[in-house]
């Protein structure tokens, strides 16, 4: 897993949008604001929905820090659109389709759930990496456990060092 003083590794991923698709790419985004990245492993579960749920109602608290969140996972962009729209989940979500992203962070699974009968490589574990106008990680936390939420008050507590 990449750590806290590391570069951010750089990505291009697609997210849908009411326009249509759109590609985001982190070297772009950079120095604009702080960019918090949280990986999910999985769209229209449990545990990602409360997650991304919780963070889209106080996203005002991210915003107010000069914050930009980005949730990401190995769905595809439409399956990610139907879920925010079912969920109301406001932040962008990034597709990490062919999981690259989450192996380039380190955060990627061998198997995930193979007790469910899933097994499948290469799905992101629960992760958060919130990264600084100079593209530096700050902060990094990744949880094999798919239920472990990040800390959010650690998080916002490094983000108001920043600011």
């Amino acid at each position: 897993m990449i750590t806290n003083g590391t570069k951010a590794p750089d990505f291009t991923l697609s997210t849908a949008t009411s326009q249509g698709p759109k590609q985001v790419t982190l070297s772009a985004e950079i120095g604009k604001r702080n960019i918090l990245l949280l990986f999910v492993p999985m769209a229209f579960t449990g545990v990602c929905t409360e997650e991304l749920c919780e963070i889209s109602k106080g996203i005002g608290s991210y915003e107010s820090l000069d914050c930009t969140v980005y949730g990401i996972s190995g769905d595809n962009p439409f399956a990610q659109q139907a879920w925010a729209l079912k969920e109301g989940i406001s932040i962008p979500l990034l597709s990490d389709y062919e999981h690259s992203v989450a192996k380039s962070y380190g955060i990627s699974y061998d198997s995930f759930l193979p007790q469910l009968g899933l097994g499948m490589g290469g799905v992101a574990k629960r992760s958060a990496f919130l990264i600084d106008r100079s593209g530096i990680v700050q902060y990094a936390e990744s949880h094999d456990d798919p239920k472990q939420l990040p800390d959010f008050a650690k998080i916002q507590a490094r983000l108001a060092e920043l600011k």
